[in-house]
């Protein structure tokens, strides 16, 4: 696989929890760092995921934002 993104990032699916339209995908990175990623139920099935197959976090972003508590 070859991509523009820079940031990828290799993980085991842990979750997949799929609603009426999109699912989200629980990314084990190591570390107990866990990425979550909301897709179409069509990409979860088109990629084959399951929980315990190895994927790929691709993260590729003009702007991130962080926040906090008032």
């Amino acid at each position: 696989m070859k991509l523009s993104a820079r940031n990828q990032i290799k993980g085991t699916i842990v979750s997949i929890q799929e609603g009426a339209v999109n699912g989200i995908v629980k990314l084990d990175i190591g570390g107990g760092n866990v990425i979550s990623s909301t897709i179409s139920l069509a990409a979860i099935q088109e990629l084959g995921l399951a929980v315990g197959k190895e994927a790929y976090a691709v993260v590729k972003a003009t702007s991130v934002m962080i926040g906090v508590e008032d």
